[in-house]
């Protein structure tokens, strides 16, 4: 399959990228840093340096021609302590970054649109966010995968969190892989330990 991946040099898009090659896939991955489209080339990407709310956005996934767009865009900052000072752009990723995506998968005729969503609760305006994914998504229809507070290389906890729901981001990347054939809905990613 073709897959377009946005956030592709995020936390779990560093780890989803190379999965998704090994599988046999053709991925082209967007990032809005030009340094970052040299990893992706060395692990066999195509690289889209373009920002998520470009209006160009839509043309380049179209004119990749994806089966499947993976929406992995976060916008989180570099610790937690600070979520509440990124909240907003959290929120328009979720939201505006959420449709236009979503524009840019039904232009490009993607079968498939699958996207990043959260296990585990957030607060009321958090919430009205990641709502809104999740019902766009399903719209699609696509795939909601819910996942557990990422642990692991490149995420806020990299040597393990005591934090329930969890899963480590190279779990979470595996798994994604299995669910890009999975019907329409909302599915669950966190460690097999929580109940």
């Amino acid at each position: 399959m073709r897959i377009f991946v946005a956030g592709a040099t995020g936390a779990i898009g560093r780890q989803l990228v190379p999965a998704l090659i090994e599988a046999g896939h053709d991925v082209a991955g967007l990032t809005r840093k030009p340094e970052r489209a040299m990893w992706l080339e060395s692990v066999g990407a195509t690289p889209v340096v373009r920002d998520l709310f470009d209006p160009a956005l839509a043309e380049e996934v179209a004119a990749y021609g994806p089966n499947v767009v993976v929406h992995q865009v976060t916008d989180l900052p570099s610790r937690s302590a600070l979520i509440p000072f990124k909240l907003l752009s959290l929120n328009k990723v979720r939201t505006q970054g959420t449709d236009a995506l979503i524009a840019a998968a039904q232009a490009a005729g993607a079968e498939r649109f699958v996207a990043q969503s959260i296990a585990f609760d957030v607060p009321g305006p958090a919430r009205k966010a990641v709502a809104h994914l999740e019902a766009a998504t399903l719209a699609y229809p696509g795939v909601v995968i819910r996942y557990g507070t990422f642990h692991g290389p490149g995420t806020w906890y990299p040597d393990g969190t005591d934090k329930h729901p969890k899963v480590h981001v190279e779990e979470a990347a595996r798994r994604t892989v299995g669910l890009l054939d999975a019907r329409p809905g909302v599915y669950e990613v966190v460690d097999s330990t929580y109940p």
